[in-house]
C-alpha cells in the first residue's frame, strides 16, 4: 500500500507540473505553433530554424504562423516589441529574454539577430542539440518535445563578434548558430579594413597628386599601399565625397572603416604631419584628428579606423569623436602567455589601456593565428579566455578573434566554436568548453585528445619558446615538437583512433585533427641529415591521401596548397643522389643581416629552407650582397645552383639579378652568366632557382655571386619606399 500511494503522489505531481510546461510535439504529432507577430526576416529565420530542427528531433512540422491570436503551447517570436507585458530588461543588439508566460513561451528581442540566437540557446539548453562544424550537429530523436517553465535572458559581451571557419561560407545554419557576424553585414559598402587606396586609388590621383600621400625618406610614395597625407586639406575633401556616395549606395549601413593600408613605418612624416605625431606623442595623433573631421562630417554614421602596428598607441591630447570606432590589433604579440605576461604583449595592454581612457568605441582585433603554417599546433586556448575578459574590461565591443579555422588546421572545428562561446559569455571557463566540445565532437577520443592539448600546451611554457604568427614546427623540434614529446603525441592519437574505430564519422574527425601533427613530422625531417627515406616516404603518402580525403585547401594565407607541398617534398627534400663539389669555405663582401651574419654554413649544408624564413635561410637587408666559394682546389663541375626564397608579406623579394664568375687564383676573374629575374608579385610562398647550368664542365678553385637585390619594396608592395630582404638557401655546385 505505502508503495502505492508513492507512486499515487508521483504521478500526480508530474501532470500537476506538465500542464505548465510549453508542449511543441507530443507523441509525434504537433500540439503548439511557432507565432510570428510581425513580418520581421530575422524572426522568420527564427521560426524556420526552430521548424527545422524540431522535425529534426521529432519529425513532425510545426505550423509557423503570423497572428495576433495565441494558443496554448504557443512559441511567440517577437523582435518589435510586440509582448507589452514582458519587460525586456534592457536588452542590447542581439540580447534577447525567453519567457514562460500563461502557457506560452515568449521570446524578447534587443534587436539585431536576437530571436533567431534565442532558438539557438532553446534548443541547446532545452531540446539537447549541439551544432559543431560544417553539417555536423548532434540531438537525441524523441516522439514528444517540451520546454519547461523557463525565464532567462542573456546578453552579449560584445556587440559584434567575428571569427573565421570554413564552415562559414558553406553551411547556412553554421555561422548563425556559432552567433558570429561578417564584415559585410555591417560595414557600408563591406569596407572594413585597409580602405585607403580604394577611397583615394593611388591609380587614379598618384601621379597627378603625389602629395595626397606619405612622405618619408626624402620624397612622397604614392602606390597601392600607401598610406595618406592626412594634414593635406584635399585628401580630407576628397574622401569626403567617396564616403558620402558609399553610404548613399548603402542607405541601410550605419559604420564604415577609413582605415590605414597594409604595412608598416609608411606613415606620413611631412612637417605639418610630423608636428601633430610629435605633439601627441604618437603615429595615431595625426590619424584621429582626421578621423574626426571625417566624424564630424557625418555625425549620423560611424568611422571605423585602424590602430596597428605605427599606429597602436593613443594619441596624448586628442580624444576619438564618440562616432569614430577604433579597431586595435595585437599583430605584434606573442601567444605563448597572456598578453600581460610577455613584453609583446604588455606593450599591447597599455595601448588597450590608454583607448579605454579616451573613448567607449573599441574593436579589438585580435591574433590567434599562424599566417606561414596553419597546418602546424597552435596550443594557445589557454590564453583566449583571460585575453578576452582583458578586452571586455577595457570598453571593447566589437571582437575579431582571427583563428584561422581553415579546413585540416589545428583544431579548426573546436577553435571557432570555444571562441564564439567566449565571445557571446567573456565569464566562461574556457577549459570547461573545451571539455564538452570534445566530449561531444569525439566521443570516446576525447581523453586522449584532450591529454594532447593539454601535455603540448605544458611543453610549450616549459620550452621557453615563443609562439607567434609566423612560426614554424622547425622552430620548436627542439621544444614542444622534439622527438620525445612526438612520439608521445602521436601514442595519443593512436589510442584516440583505437578508442573510436568502429565510428567513421568520429574515426575520421580524429584523423582530419591529426593533419598538423604528421604535418610538423614532415617538415622536421627535411631538416635532418639521417633522414629514413622509406618511413618519410610512407607518412608523405599518408600525409597526402589525407589531405585529399578532407579536402585541404591551403598551407598558409598566401593560398599554397599541401598536395603542392608534398610533390615540392619529393623534389626538393628527400635525397636526391645528385653528385656535387663540397665547399672549403666562403666569404661576404658584404655580410648577411643580423642574426644571419654567422650563419653562412648553413647556405651549403645540403638541406633546403622550407616556406617559413624563420629557418634554414640567410638573408640580406635593402642592400646588394656578393660572396666567393672556395672549393679548395680547382675541381671541373657543370653547374652552379643558387636557390631564392619568394615571400612578399615578409618583405621578402627574389634579387633582380644574379651573375657568376670563376677564377682559379682568386684574383682574376671570368664572367660565367648574368641572369635577370622578372619583378614577381604573385604572393604565393615560392622558391626560385637561379643557375648556370654549362654544356661542358668548367675548371675553377673560386666561384663569385654577385647578387643584385631589389633593396626598396615597390609602390605596389606593403612596405614601399623601405628596405626589402632577400633570401638564399641553398647553394651547390654540380659536378
Amino acid at each position: 500500500m505505502k508503495h502505492f500511494i508513492c507512486l499515487l503522489l508521483s504521478a500526480l505531481c508530474f501532470h500537476a507540473v506538465l500542464p505548465a510546461q510549453v508542449v511543441l510535439v507530443k507523441n509525434g504529432k504537433p500540439s503548439g505553433r511557432i507565432v510570428l507577430t510581425s513580418g520581421d526576416s530575422v524572426d522568420t529565420e527564427a521560426a524556420r530554424l526552430l521548424q527545422d530542427f524540431a522535425e529534426r528531433i521529432t519529425g513532425a512540422k510545426l505550423l509557423i504562423q503570423k497572428t495576433d491570436q495565441i494558443k496554448k503551447n504557443d512559441i511567440v517570436i517577437s523582435n518589435d516589441g510586440y509582448n507589452k507585458n514582458v519587460q525586456k530588461d534592457k536588452l542590447s543588439e542581439d540580447g534577447f529574454r525567453v519567457v514562460h508566460n500563461n502557457h506560452t513561451l515568449q521570446v524578447v528581442t534587443g534587436g539585431g539577430k536576437g530571436s533567431i540566437y534565442a532558438i539557438v540557446s532553446l534548443l541547446e539548453r532545452y531540446c539537447g542539440v549541439s551544432y559543431w562544424g560544417e553539417n555536423e550537429y548532434s540531438l537525441t530523436q524523441t516522439s514528444t518535445l517540451q520546454i519547461p517553465v523557463v525565464d532567462f535572458t542573456e546578453i552579449p559581451s560584445f556587440r559584434y563578434r567575428q571569427s573565421q571557419n570554413y564552415a562559414m561560407a558553406t553551411d547556412s545554419v553554421y555561422r548563425n548558430w556559432m552567433r558570429l557576424k561578417t564584415p559585410g553585414e555591417l560595414f557600408a559598402g563591406n569596407l572594413w579594413v585597409h580602405t585607403f587606396d580604394f577611397l583615394l586609388p593611388s591609380a587614379v590621383y598618384g601621379d597627378a597628386h603625389p602629395e595626397y600621400y606619405s612622405y618619408f625618406n626624402g620624397r612622397r610614395h604614392p602606390g597601392k599601399a600607401s598610406q595618406w597625407c592626412l594634414s593635406n586639406p584635399e585628401v580630407l575633401e576628397i574622401v569626403t565625397l567617396r564616403l558620402d556616395s558609399v553610404f548613399k549606395a548603402h542607405p541601410d549601413k550605419h559604420i564604415i572603416s577609413v582605415s590605414q593600408n597594409d604595412g608598416n613605418y609608411t606613415f606620413c612624416q611631412c612637417e605639418k604631419c610630423k608636428a601633430v605625431d610629435d605633439y601627441e606623442g604618437a603615429h595615431s595623433g595625426s590619424l584621429i584628428h582626421f578621423m574626426n573631421k571625417l566624424a564630424e562630417r557625418f555625425p549620423d554614421k560611424e568611422i571605423s579606423t585602424l590602430a596597428y602596428l605605427y599606429s597602436m598607441k593613443p594619441p596624448r591630447h586628442v580624444k576619438p569623436a564618440k562616432n569614430v570606432n577604433i579597431m586595435l590589433c595585437s599583430i605584434d604579440c606573442d601567444r605563448e602567455v597572456t598578453l600581460k605576461e610577455n613584453a609583446s604583449g604588455r606593450a599591447f595592454a597599455e595601448a588597450l589601456e590608454g583607448w579605454s581612457a579616451i573613448t567607449e568605441n573599441i574593436f579589438v582585433w585580435d591574433y590567434g593565428i599562424n599566417f606561414d603554417n596553419y597546418l602546424v599546433p597552435f596550443p594557445n586556448f589557454h590564453v583566449l579566455g583571460e585575453n578576452m575578459r582583458l578586452f571586455h574590461k577595457n570598453n571593447t565591443s566589437m571582437h575579431f578573434s582571427q583563428i584561422a579555422s581553415s579546413r585540416g588546421g589545428d583544431f579548426a572545428e573546436l577553435r571557432t566554436w570555444l571562441v564564439s562561446k567566449l565571445m557571446w559569455n567573456v565569464n566562461r571557463n574556457e577549459d570547461s568548453l573545451i571539455q564538452i566540445f570534445l566530449n561531444g565532437y569525439y566521443g570516446n577520443a576525447a581523453p586522449y585528445l584532450y591529454q594532447y592539448i593539454k601535455l603540448m600546451e605544458g611543453a610549450l611554457l616549459g620550452s621557453g619558446k615563443r609562439l607567434w604568427i609566423y612560426d614554424s614546427p622547425v622552430s620548436h623540434k627542439a621544444g614542444m615538437l622534439k622527438p620525445s614529446l612526438m612520439r608521445r603525441y602521436n601514442a595519443l592519437f593512436n589510442q584516440a583512433e583505437a578508442a573510436v574505430a568502429a565510428d567513421p564519422v568520429l574515426l575520421k574527425r580524429v584523423w582530419r585533427t591529426r593533419l598538423p601533427l604528421q604535418y610538423s613530422g614532415l617538415d622536421i625531417a627535411r631538416t635532418e641529415k639521417d633522414m629514413r627515406v622509406d618511413d618519410i616516404n610512407r607518412k608523405l603518402d599518408l600525409f597526402e591521401e589525407r589531405v585529399k580525403l578532407f579536402s585541404v585547401p591551403t598551407l598558409n594565407e598566401r593560398r599554397n596548397s599541401p598536395l603542392d607541398y608534398c610533390a615540392l617534398y619529393r623534389t626538393r627534400y628527400m635525397p636526391s643522389g645528385k653528385q656535387t663539389i663540397p665547399v672549403a669555405n666562403i666569404t661576404f663582401s658584404v655580410a648577411p643581416s643580423e642574426k644571419y651574419a654567422t650563419m653562412g654554413g648553413e647556405l651549403t649544408d645540403g638541406l633546403y629552407g622550407g616556406m617559413t624564413f624563420a629557418e634554414g635561410w640567410v638573408g640580406w637587408l635593402g642592400t646588394d650582397a656578393g660572396l666567393i666559394l672556395d672549393l679548395g682546389s680547382e675541381k671541373e663541375f657543370t653547374g652552379i645552383h643558387a636557390d631564392f626564397l619568394h615571400q612578399l608579406g615578409a618583405w621578402i623579394l627574389v634579387p633582380s639579378n644574379v651573375t657568376y664568375s670563376i677564377s682559379s687564383d682568386g684574383n682574376d676573374y671570368k664572367t660565367l652568366q648574368s641572369i635577370d629575374h622578372p619583378e614577381d608579385r604573385n604572393p604565393q610562398v615560392k622558391f626560385i632557382d637561379l643557375s648556370y647550368t654549362g654544356n661542358k664542365p668548367i675548371k675553377a678553385r673560386y666561384i663569385k655571386v654577385d647578387i643584385t637585390g631589389i633593396k626598396t619594396c615597390p609602390h605596389w608592395h606593403y612596405g614601399v619606399g623601405h628596405p626589402c630582404w632577400f633570401f638564399i638557401d641553398e647553394i651547390w655546385i654540380q659536378k
